[in-house]
């Protein structure tokens, strides 16, 4: 009964709420493991047995247990909603409070520094609008990974992404970052393309670059070129999002180039200029 339950949530998440893979596997991992520990009907759970679940994986992060509570609350919501139980257990359950911390994010010199490569064979050249893409767009590394070539439109300087939830935005390329793909379509991509794909960004067996893949090179550059920061392909998205805001762009639009449903997340990438931050989240989150 359990794993059919499980099942049918799985097939809820992935077509009716149209989560990315990686999502539906991290909700289903959660309660997966809960119903491994649990050893109940998972229709007759109350608060208790969550509480009891909770203090058995009190060893982790407060950020880990809170995605667990997250995902139980998904689960439950679910079976509320077609009506497999009257009663949601994780009504009584709340979140532990977690520390906001301030994403790292790069200078423009460190940038400059990170996206100075010299382009000598395929790779420099796909690793390039790489980097310049991640910086010029904001773009999450699922989004660069899955990119095709019919998302790019050069002549017009803009890709069309499709984000979490499905939801397609348009995302405007500055001319350092379109100078780079155009180098690397025009002139080096074939001979990366060993499978006819239409991927963009291809490793070097023709096929979809992994998101580990990504992480690795983005690390790689930053220790060739001296940066010291722990960086990743989020650090980029939190740069773009940073320079933006402190060259005077407006919050709702950078909500929208990273492709937020609420103003209010936007507001971790927005650290900077404090009083401007305010003065916009007043302006336009109609809840504040």
């Amino acid at each position: 009964m359990n794993n059919k339950l499980i099942e049918d949530y799985e097939k809820y998440l992935s077509f009716e709420r149209n989560y990315s893979q990686n999502t539906v596997s991290a909700y289903l991992n959660d309660v997966n493991h809960f119903n491994i520990f649990i050893k109940k009907d998972l229709l007759r759970i109350t608060p208790d047995d969550i509480r009891l679940y909770l203090k058995h994986i009190n060893n982790l992060t407060n950020k880990t247990i809170s995605h667990n509570i997250s995902s139980l609350k998904s689960f439950y919501n679910y079976l509320e909603a077609i009506e497999l139980i009257s009663y949601n257990p994780t009504n009584e359950i709340d979140r532990p409070k977690l520390e906001q911390k301030i994403p790292t994010y790069l200078t423009l010199d460190e940038v400059s520094k990170l996206l100075d490569i010299k382009i000598e064979n395929e790779y420099n050249a796909r690793d390039k609008a790489i980097l310049e893409l991640l910086y010029s767009s904001g773009i999450r590394i699922s989004e660069l990974t899955s990119m095709e070539l019919s998302n790019i439109d050069l002549d017009e300087c803009l890709i069309r992404i499709m984000g979490k939830g499905s939801k397609e935005r348009i995302i405007p390329l500055g001319d350092y970052a379109t100078d780079a793909l155009k180098n690397y379509l025009n002139n080096y991509r074939h001979l990366l393309n060993k499978k006819n794909t239409t991927y963009v960004f291809l490793n070097n067996r023709g096929g979809q670059l992994s998101r580990q893949f990504i992480f690795k090179t983005i690390k790689n550059y930053a220790i060739k070129k001296g940066i010291k920061k722990n960086i990743s392909p989020h650090t980029l998205r939190h740069t773009f999002a940073t320079h933006l805001l402190k060259n005077g762009a407006d919050l709702r639009i950078i909500q929208e180039l990273l492709g937020h449903e609420n103003l209010s997340t936007t507001q971790i990438y927005t650290h900077l200029s404090n009083e401007k931050l305010k003065s916009d989240y007043e302006e336009y989150y109609p809840r504040s």
